[in-house]
C-alpha cells in the first residue's frame, strides 16, 4: 500500500477539515497515502466523479450518498457512507432586505408569501446546495414549521456553497441554506441574517461523510482503511482547541475567505472523533425520515434496507480501534 496514490474531492467548506488537515499535517502520508486533494465546484460534480472512478473518494453529503445508491434523481450507484465527517455547521441564511420586512421568523416570510400570492407578485427565490441534503431539509423544515409550502410556496433552486453570498448579496435569491463560511460570510457583508443553524434545530443530524463506491471499497480494503485512520487523527487535532489557530489558517486557503470569517465558521460545528464519526442507526433513520418526508424516498422501506448497506458502522469502529490503540 506504500505510495498509494489517491484523488480525493471536496467542496471548499469548514466541514472538509477533516481532509484538510490529514494532509496538510500529513496523516495520510502516515498512512502510505499519497493523496491529491481536488477542490470541486458542486455536489453534482462529485457525485459524477465518484461514479465514474475519477475520484476515488469524497467529501460528501449523506442523503446524496443514499440517493445515488437508489439511482434517485440519475443512475444508481452503489455507494458507501462508512465515517461520517462532521454535525452542525449548517444554517439557514435570509437576506437583510427580506428580514427588514418579514423579520427574522418563519412566521414572518409565511405572512409576506401570503401577502405577495394575494398581490399576485413573484415567488421568492432560496437557494440550497443540492436537493438530497440536510441544507434543503433544514430550510424545508423550517418554512414548514410556519405553515409554507415550500415546493408551492416558493421558487427552490441549487447553488455551490461559495457562490450563496454573491446571490444573496445581488438580489439573485432571498435566502439559502448551505454550510460554514458561507453564512458567516453573507452576515459580514451585510447581506444576511442567519435565522436557523442544524447544530441546535437538526442535531446529531448525519450531514458531510466520507463517501466511496461500493467497487472501490471491495478493491482496496486497506487504503480505504488507511483512510479512514487518516482521517479520525485529522478530526483528533481538530478537536484540539491549542491546534485552532492553524486550522483556521489552513480553512482560511481551502475556501478562499478572511481568517476571521474561517474561525467565525467554525461556530456549532463539530467533528467526526470518535462518536461522531459513526453513522449510526438512530442518525441514519432520521435521514430517512426527512428524505420520505419531501418525497425524496418513493418507497421508504427500499430506503431504509439500502441505508443499511451505505452507512455501514463496523468499518469506522475498526479504524477506531486501531487509529487509537
Amino acid at each position: 500500500m506504500s505510495g498509494r496514490r489517491l484523488t480525493l474531492g471536496y467542496i471548499p467548506l469548514n466541514d472538509a477539515a477533516p481532509l484538510i488537515v490529514a494532509d496538510a499535517r500529513g496523516f495520510f502520508a502516515a498512512e502510505g497515502l499519497d493523496v491529491e486533494l481536488s477542490r470541486e465546484a458542486s455536489w453534482a460534480t462529485i457525485r459524477d466523479k465518484l461514479a465514474v472512478g475519477v475520484l476515488d473518494a469524497a467529501h460528501m453529503l449523506a442523503p446524496a450518498m443514499l440517493a445515488t445508491s437508489l439511482g434517485v434523481g440519475g443512475e444508481a450507484t452503489p455507494m458507501l457512507a462508512p465515517m461520517a465527517l462532521n454535525h452542525g455547521g449548517a444554517a439557514v441564511t435570509v437576506s437583510r432586505r427580506l428580514a427588514e420586512v418579514a423579520g427574522d421568523s418563519a412566521a414572518g416570510l409565511a405572512r409576506l408569501v401570503a401577502r405577495r400570492r394575494e398581490e399576485g407578485a413573484s415567488q421568492l427565490t432560496f437557494a440550497v446546495v443540492y436537493p438530497y441534503s440536510i441544507h434543503n431539509y433544514l430550510l424545508r423544515d423550517w418554512m414548514a414549521g410556519a405553515g409554507i409550502d415550500p415546493d408551492r410556496d416558493v421558487r427552490l433552486t441549487v447553488a455551490p456553497p461559495p457562490r450563496m453570498t454573491e446571490l444573496l448579496a445581488s438580489g439573485v435569491i432571498e435566502g439559502f441554506s448551505a454550510g460554514e463560511p458561507w453564512n458567516v460570510a453573507a452576515v459580514a457583508w451585510g447581506a444576511g441574517v442567519v435565522v436557523a443553524r442544524s447544530f441546535t434545530d437538526n442535531p446529531g443530524a448525519l450531514d458531510k461523510v466520507l463517501g466511496v463506491t461500493r467497487r472501490w471499497a471491495a478493491e482496496n480494503p486497506e487504503p480505504l482503511e488507511a483512510l479512514l485512520r487518516a482521517l479520525l487523527r485529522a478530526s483528533a487535532w481538530i478537536e484540539d482547541a491549542g491546534n485552532r489557530d492553524d486550522l483556521v489558517n489552513l480553512l482560511s486557503a481551502a475556501t478562499d475567505v478572511a481568517l476571521d470569517l474561517s474561525l467565525r465558521g467554525l461556530i456549532d460545528i463539530a467533528f467526526g472523533h470518535p462518536l461522531t464519526a459513526t453513522p449510526r442507526p438512530p442518525r441514519v433513520e432520521r435521514l430517512v425520515t426527512q428524505m420520505a418526508r419531501w418525497g425524496h424516498l418513493p418507497d421508504p422501506a427500499a430506503g431504509r434496507a439500502e441505508a443499511a448497506e451505505v452507512f455501514r458502522t463496523d468499518l469506522v469502529e475498526a479504524a477506531i480501534r486501531d487509529a487509537f490503540a
